[in-house]
């Protein structure tokens, strides 16, 4: 238990703490503790809400199908140059959300390369660059670098007698990879999906560099402490968002178990 006794330390200093101090300012504007439920009752914090949502979920569910298929491959074959496109695939890591951002609008903003292109085939020049589906495009960019590595990783640990079995006794490919491949990789896809619904929960840099249509949580709580001063509703929103991508993460946790470690 002595051994223990720095990280208890450092984790209340560091996180009890500063979210006690958190949930106190939220309840102390003019609205009381009546704040809290203002993102359900207030309709431009829950239309804030559904957006933030419905964006993570979509990008957690294309990042998974796309870095599970990729993930699987990368493991299982070998090719000249495969190094290479790891290392390009997982390039992503090392940018901030800020410069995801400014990407995303090289390659659909208003001077953008799909614009551009749109252009010279007849059409108008596409922008979307500045909404939810260029955020979308952002978050699915940032977030598949560490998801393929987590499926290249728990791919490795696959025992691939069960698949050699499963061929032998008939199983077409289509249900080997259900019955097999898939069960087998889903404690890691659980937890790397949990992670990459949490980041995009909360992420602020693409954000905010994509700010012109975009109503997210992160960014109405950037609006309510910098431009209206209102530091407890700030408070009480950061908050309710710190819960739901905390619920999220427990959710993932429950339903790996002690499996979870396969994610790494």
């Amino acid at each position: 238990m002595t051994l223990l006794l720095p990280a208890a330390i450092f984790f209340a200093a560091f996180f009890i703490l500063p979210m006690c101090r958190l949930f106190l300012v939220g309840g102390s504007g003019a609205m009381g503790w009546s704040a809290y439920a203002a993102i359900v009752t207030d309709a431009s914090y829950f239309k804030a809400l559904l957006a933030t949502l419905g964006v993570a979920a979509a990008t957690t569910v294309a990042t998974l199908v796309i870095s599970a298929i990729a993930g699987v491959f990368l493991q299982r074959h070998r090719f000249p140059g495969k190094s290479l496109m790891v290392s390009m695939l997982t390039l992503p890591l090392a940018f901030p959300g800020v410069v995801v951002g400014f990407m995303v609008i090289m390659l659909a903003g208003r001077q953008g390369l799909i614009g551009v292109v749109s252009q010279m085939l007849g059409g108008d020049n596409l922008v979307f660059a500045y909404s939810l589906l260029g955020l979308f495009m952002g978050y699915v960019y940032f977030s598949i670098p560490r998801t393929i590595l987590t499926v290249m990783a728990a791919t490795e640990k696959l025992d691939p007698r069960l698949e050699e079995a499963a061929r032998s006794l008939g199983a077409s490919p289509w249900r080997v990879v259900c019955d097999v491949i898939l069960p087998g990789l889903k404690p890691a896809l659980i937890a790397a999906g949990a992670i990459c619904f949490a980041t995009a929960v909360g992420a602020f840099g693409t954000a905010f560099t994509l700010a012109t249509n975009i109503n997210v949580l992160p960014m109405v709580i950037y609006t309510e402490f910098t431009l209206s001063a209102n530091i407890a509703m700030s408070a009480a929103l950061s908050f309710v968002l710190g819960a739901v991508t905390w619920l999220a993460l427990a959710v993932a946790r429950s339903l790996t178990g002690p499996n979870v470690a396969a994610a790494g």
